[in-house]
């Protein structure tokens, strides 16, 4: 597979280079999101006890991007880009996601840099219509979790990775559309965060924890009058360089279905993470309707439940929620929502839970 990925990126940049540019202009493009949430949260579990701890009350949770993706077409059909997202926080700040892309009709696209994998980018989970979301960890802006806190694995989320890797460095190729299906393969050196911005040309497989991670997904989109299917699957693989631990693997399929303002779906996918006795193996799955009321408002009723082997006791995520979000123009959405959580974690036996209602503007431009 790699050198399959090797030898097509060889072949876009060689079509490129025989067919160089005219006068085509650079099409600067930039946009980007940004959501602003107040809630209310009420929390309970063990791990409020100790003296001082407070969690109740009402806070505040920002999250946003500018995206930066300037592109050019040149006379040979084919398309040169690069995407840039900054994220809009002074905690966090920096750049997320880094890569260039070259795209064509016959082609499909390459994609080289910092970014998920095609597997990640295939997957499918519940439908949801506001900005609160329980198929990741954004609802610990309010109510704390235990036992269940690995990124990019199948606990927390439908949307996995190998090892929980993130944004490294990688190469990506997805297949033109065809009648609705598109097939992607990703390669990535090391899952070892950090990568991306080490500026190592030489880095040592050997000293990462996983080596040699492969992903594959593929994705289906079709119309039948007045209803549509949405279809994802994803496998993923690396190589361990730890001493007892297996190979680390991720697979996943979900899908949607929509009709008369309708949207059904679901999800579930895993993570083994290697250790000989099974413990930190992952596994959830998400379940989910939104409804497309008649005006400007969706509604929408969903669930997250994942689980982690911790040992004699496994380690648990079960979140629900409920909402709905109002279009009041372009670009400008309000959404309303309450969100239950619950987490334990199976090692120390401390429980966390909480509810939560909620209110948030989103910005897309």
């Amino acid at each position: 597979m790699k050198k399959h990925l090797l030898s097509t990126s060889a072949i876009a940049l060689g079509v490129a280079m025989a067919a160089p540019a005219t006068a085509q202009q650079w099409d600067m493009n930039w946009g980007g999101f940004y959501s602003a949430h107040v809630g209310y949260a009420d929390v309970g579990g063990t791990i409020t006890n100790p003296a001082g701890t407070d969690f109740d009350g009402v806070n505040v949770f920002t999250t946003g991007e500018i995206i930066f993706s300037p592109s050019v077409t040149l006379d040979n059909g084919m398309t040169f880009g690069i995407n840039v997202q900054y994220e809009a926080h002074t905690n966090t700040g920096g750049v997320d996601e880094s890569y260039l892309s070259i795209s064509s009709d016959t082609l499909g696209r390459i994609d080289i840099g910092n970014e998920n994998s095609a597997g990640y980018k295939s997957m499918i989970g519940a439908p949801t219509v506001t900005s609160m979301w329980i198929n990741s960890p954004s609802a610990s802006a309010f109510i704390p979790r235990t036992g269940v806190n690995t990124f990019r694995q199948a606990a927390l989320s439908s949307y996995t990775e190998v090892a929980g890797n993130n944004d490294v460095e990688r190469i990506s190729y997805y297949t033109p559309d065809f009648n609705g299906l598109t097939v992607g393969v990703s390669y990535a050196r090391t899952a070892n965060a950090g990568q991306n911005v080490s500026h190592n040309y030489n880095i040592n497989k050997g000293a990462a924890t996983v080596a040699d991670v492969f992903d594959i997904g593929a994705s289906y989109s079709q119309s039948f009058g007045d209803s549509s299917v949405t279809l994802g699957a994803r496998y993923g693989t690396g190589d361990s360089n730890v001493g007892g631990i297996s190979d680390p693997e991720t697979w996943g399929i979900g899908g949607q279905f929509s009709f008369a303002g309708f949207t059904l779906g679901a999800s579930y996918t895993e993570n083994d993470n290697g250790a000989p006795t099974g413990v930190g193996d992952q596994e959830g799955w998400s379940l989910g309707m939104t409804y497309d009321v008649t005006g400007p408002w969706s509604v929408e009723a969903l669930t997250y439940q994942g689980t982690i082997e911790a040992g004699a006791v496994d380690s648990d995520y079960e979140a629900y929620k409920v909402g709905a979000s109002r279009d009041l123009g372009p670009g400008v959405d309000w959404d309303v929502y309450f969100v239950y959580q619950d987490t334990n974690n199976g090692a120390t036996g401390a429980t966390a839970d909480g509810s939560l209602i909620g209110t948030a503007i989103n910005l897309s431009f």
